[in-house]
């Protein structure tokens, strides 16, 4: 497995410097996040030949936004905006593009899946060329609403979209968070696993009996190996299925300088992620 990092902790830095670090601390991928480091569909190639010049593999390049916004005529622009994207990863050889998909707090369930569905299938069918994957980050939206972020709500997508250039960006930090076993929701989309997000949880079971699961600050994203996650089984159980594609870090962890704090800690964050992961591996 190649280990890379999601570029969105340092979208207050030039690309260039970001990409500078990732290939002095040791990493081999690199995730670009679009908002913080790309902003345009015509500046994908120039990012990536910055990336590839310093021996980085770009994993993916990742594009936040509700796809299913309730307002139309933002769904159209962000839809136009990102058919327009993913010509371009496609044309830069790019393997994966990162999407979210969203909820329309206006329609039904049904609706929402068969919406975002549709959507999805005629991407992949303009991307026919190219071959590129489609993957989503199960993150459940500032509501913990977004479907598709759950194991019944993968099953309702695959159900609309068989194309296995469609799957996930497994982050289990996530599902630890919402009350799912990571490793038993694995199994059951094992194939459809497009990239892993490398982040853990902590939960504070003094604050979650004070404050409930509807109550704020019980839990807490962490790096790797400093939440409740098994890496070791987590990481075996993801070879033992065949996946070798990358781990991406998601630095989203306060205590290493995050959200946009001191530089310094947050790059001592991602070194050691690195660290922790590589010695994970090799010791599997």
């Amino acid at each position: 497995m190649k280990i890379g990092f999601y570029t969105s902790t340092f979208n207050d830095r030039p690309l260039e410097e970001v990409l500078d670090f990732a290939a002095s601390a040791g990493f081999d991928a690199i995730e670009i996040d679009v908002g913080g480091h790309i902003k345009t569909p015509d500046r994908v190639e120039a990012a990536v030949t910055l990336a590839r010049s310093r021996n980085l593999f770009v994993s993916s390049i990742t594009y936040f936004g509700n796809q299913l916004d309730a307002d139309r005529e933002k769904r159209r622009e962000l839809r136009a905006r990102t058919a327009d994207f993913a010509e371009a990863i496609g044309d830069a050889g790019v393997p994966i593009f990162v999407i979210f998909p969203g909820r329309d707090d206006s329609a039904s369930e049904e609706a929402n899946y068969d919406d975002f569905a549709d959507f999805a299938n005629e991407l992949i069918g303009k991307t026919q060329s190219s071959g590129l994957t489609f993957a989503i980050e199960n993150w459940p939206g500032p509501k913990d609403h977004f479907i598709g972020t759950t194991p019944r709500g993968w099953q309702e997508l695959f159900r609309r979209i068989e194309d296995r250039r469609f799957g996930l960006e497994f982050d289990p930090s996530h599902l630890i968070r919402i009350g799912v076993d990571p490793y038993q929701a694995m199994e059951a989309v094992k194939d459809r696993i497009a990239i892993l997000h490398a982040k853990d949880t902590a939960i504070d079971h003094e604050v979650l009996q004070a404050v409930g699961y509807h109550g704020k600050g019980w839990w807490q994203y962490k790096l790797p190996g400093q939440g409740l996650l098994d890496w070791p089984r987590f990481l075996s159980q993801t070879r033992g299925h065949g996946f070798d594609g990358t781990l991406s870090i998601e630095h989203e962890d306060a205590a290493y300088g995050w959200p946009g704090k001191d530089l310094a800690a947050r790059k001592e964050g991602e070194r050691l992620g690195l660290t922790y992961l590589k010695t994970v591996l090799s010791g599997l």
